[in-house]
């Protein structure tokens, strides 16, 4: 019994010693991690800030529409008796597009041919005394009246083009009963044409009359068209704050056609602005505001609120929150804060 009890003892006091020595170098891996660890600098790369001239362009999408539009048809219904041209057909200004009956036309002809024979023998007895004066006036006024009515016989039974274009829509054909519902024809003039494009209040000011535009359409990617601003409206669009102003093209080889898609570029000049490279600008969390941060003599990285103006090639034009000579960081801003310590690694 002593003896066993000597053993139990002994065993005892081997576990406390082993306990002991392990608490000791948990102690030391605490104190190891709990030490201070040296604070990293972050690296960045900075660009001077210099100005440069911008050019200050805008681009707007609009569709191209015919420069004049008419709708040719009689002033009242008839039988169309011949047509002339087709959908597609380019007209000259005067050309000859349809005639209707002429029955109500032959018959003012004779009367007016009438009226004219008439008239002439009574100048011969007017001139000799045969006739009063009064009654040489009513008949110059009954020819008058009569010539009058035969003119606009004569245009609205022979339909002329107004205007020189092509025909964009045909809607009878020969023999049909004109009931003055849609026109017989539809002709729209294509050189030159117009685009209306809505210019935004605060840059309308810069459109002058005569100012030179440059014109794409996707239709026709490889070419670009020169315009010209011709008209600019008087009234500011009260929802969107846009003024409508009408470029005129040319359009000589009527490659330019009324709906396509366009893409008119307006210059307003060029301004003399602080440009950096657009990664260099950082999104403010939770606001819609732009930042910078700028590099001091003492490499202390310090965020700027800036405005942004035009975006081109890669880079920002800013308007304000820079200054000429201003080190900003274009690489590594995106782990800084304001205030941050920072080493550079290379000056451009």
């Amino acid at each position: 019994m002593k003896r066993y009890l000597k053993s139990a003892l002994a065993v005892a006091a081997t576990a406390l010693v082993v306990v002991s020595c392990g608490g000791g170098k948990g102690s030391k891996k605490k104190e190891a991690s709990a030490a201070p660890l040296e604070e990293r600098v972050p690296t960045v790369t900075v660009q001077i800030a210099q100005k440069e001239e911008v050019l200050q362009s805008e681009m707007y999408s609009a569709s191209v529409e015919a420069y004049a539009v008419n709708n040719i048809a009689p002033q009242s219904s008839g039988r169309i008796q011949r047509i002339y041209v087709d959908v597609g057909s380019f007209v000259g200004r005067g050309q000859v597009l349809a005639e209707m009956d002429r029955s109500q036309l032959e018959q003012s002809r004779l009367s007016l041919k009438n009226d004219s024979t008439e008239l002439g023998r009574l100048r011969q007895l007017y001139s000799e005394g045969g006739v009063s004066k009064s009654e040489l006036d009513a008949q110059e006024l009954s020819y008058n009246v009569k010539k009058s009515t035969f003119d606009n016989l004569m245009e609205n039974t022979v339909l002329r083009a107004p205007i020189s274009g092509v025909i964009s829509e045909r809607n009878y054909d020969r023999g049909d009963m004109y009931t003055m519902g849609k026109a017989i024809f539809v002709l729209q003039q294509i050189a030159p044409v117009k685009i209306i494009i809505g210019v935004s209040e605060s840059d309308y000011t810069k459109v002058k009359r005569g100012d030179v535009v440059t014109i794409t359409v996707d239709a026709l990617p490889d070419e670009t068209f020169t315009g010209r601003v011709s008209k600019i409206y008087p009234t500011v669009d009260a929802t969107t704050h846009t003024v409508d102003v009408e470029v005129q093209v040319p359009n000589t080889d009527a490659k330019l056609r009324p709906g396509m898609y366009a893409r008119v570029q307006v210059n307003f000049g060029s301004n003399n602005s602080i440009v950096i490279p657009d990664a260099a600008v950082v999104k403010m969390q939770g606001s819609g505001q732009r930042s910078v941060y700028v590099v001091s003599a003492d490499n202390v990285a310090t965020d700027k609120v800036v405005t942004l103006g035009r975006h081109f090639d890669g880079k920002y034009e800013i308007l304000s929150g820079l200054e000429e000579g201003d080190h900003v960081v274009i690489k590594g801003q995106n782990s800084l804060r304001s205030g941050t310590k920072v080493e550079v690694s290379q000056e451009q």
